[in-house]
């Protein structure tokens, strides 16, 4: 059994990231994380069916209780924060409690927020069992939930005590699901490392067939990856905000189109296109760095054009409410060449309706 560690640098904040199949049987850190600790595991009704009875045996000495949440992204909520509090209140749960987040990225990011505020913070750990969770939101300490107005506009920087990838949970992964992922990945490559970019090109079908080897490499090195740029810039200052290229975009069509509806990956997937053909207007990129982007999105089914029915004064409208944004400026995370992006404040609204142009809006 192979088992990688990468630690994510924070001080006294610092957690290991611990990635194997059967994951928790075979990492000493978890007995001494959940050591003297009331365990709550927050998962939800498609997720719990499939690990939640293995997780509780492996904690069959903590008699945890368990908070099982409908699927969706429209269930990161303030409604369904409030109910996990609820829940911990009527439990008569004390600082000595300690979350475990079992679930993709609705129920980490959810689960942290509450961590974060339950009784001024209690500690969490993340066991993600989507790839999007697993090389992205689980690592980091974003935490947040949505609002009616904007995606992730509630929330908190909250680090974990550790997390815990088990890739086997993706056997049960959904090819959707799995392809939403496949877009954070591409990801990390169009911003950080354009040799990953090209691998992920090269070994396309071997991922998509959950090659083990591809499978834990990709999950390595993205988290590998996010580490770096949390270490250097936890609360997104400066670096960090690279790591939400195609978000401004993405996040607009979530808003608008309705959570849960497109997925998030599938909106940062049309989100990055749209980056990088305004990257190109500005001569930043060619027109065939564009194009080679959308065929690898395309390679996984993933959607490179944005929704038919959203204009661009309803993009506008969403992406100005943007977490990124100072003093009203849209602020747009762009490729500055190949495989580096930058973050560009000079974006005008003639631009934006050039660009939505080129998607008939």
């Amino acid at each position: 059994m192979r088992m990688l560690k990468l630690s994510v640098n924070l001080g006294e904040r610092s957690y290991p990231i611990s990635i194997a199949s059967n994951v928790l049987s075979h990492v000493d850190e978890f007995e001494q994380i959940i050591a003297n600790k009331r365990i709550v595991i927050v998962t939800n009704d498609v997720v719990a069916p499939l690990y939640l009875s293995t997780l509780i045996e492996r904690l069959r000495n903590t008699d945890p209780l368990t908070y099982i949440l409908p699927d969706g992204e429209q269930h990161k909520s303030l409604e369904s924060f409030e109910k996990v509090n609820r829940f911990l209140l009527e439990n008569n749960c004390g600082r000595d409690t300690l979350l475990i987040a079992l679930g993709g990225g609705v129920i980490g990011d959810l689960t942290g927020f509450v961590a974060a505020c339950y009784q001024r913070g209690v500690p969490f750990i993340q066991v993600p069992t989507t790839l999007l969770s697993q090389v992205d939101s689980s690592v980091g300490g974003k935490t947040a939930v949505n609002h009616p107005l904007g995606k992730n506009m509630i929330g908190a920087f909250y680090q974990p005590q550790a997390v815990f990838i088990d890739t086997n949970s993706l056997n049960t992964l959904p090819q959707r699901e799995f392809a939403a992922g496949i877009a954070e990945v591409i990801k990390y490559g169009l911003i950080y490392d354009i040799e990953f970019f090209r691998y992920i090109e090269q070994n396309a079908q071997q991922l998509k067939e959950l090659s083990s080897n591809h499978i834990e490499y990709i999950i390595e090195r993205c988290c590998s990856i996010k580490a770096e740029i949390v270490a250097q810039d936890e609360k997104e200052a400066g670096l960090r905000a690279l790591l939400n290229l195609g978000h401004t975009f993405g996040h607009a069509i979530e808003a608008q189109m309705g959570y849960g509806v497109w997925l998030h990956g599938e909106a940062v997937a049309t989100g990055m296109v749209l980056a990088c053909q305004l990257s190109a207007q500005r001569g930043y990129i060619n027109e065939s760095d564009v194009e080679r982007v959308i065929s690898l999105l395309e390679v996984f089914n993933l959607p490179v054009k944005a929704p038919a029915e959203m204009t661009c004064e309803q993009f506008i409208s969403h992406m100005q409410k943007d977490k990124k944004n100072k003093q009203g400026v849209i602020r747009f995370i762009l490729p500055s060449s190949f495989g580096r992006c930058e973050l560009v404040e000079d974006v005008t609204h003639t631009e934006l309706s050039e660009l939505f142009t080129l998607h008939g809006r």
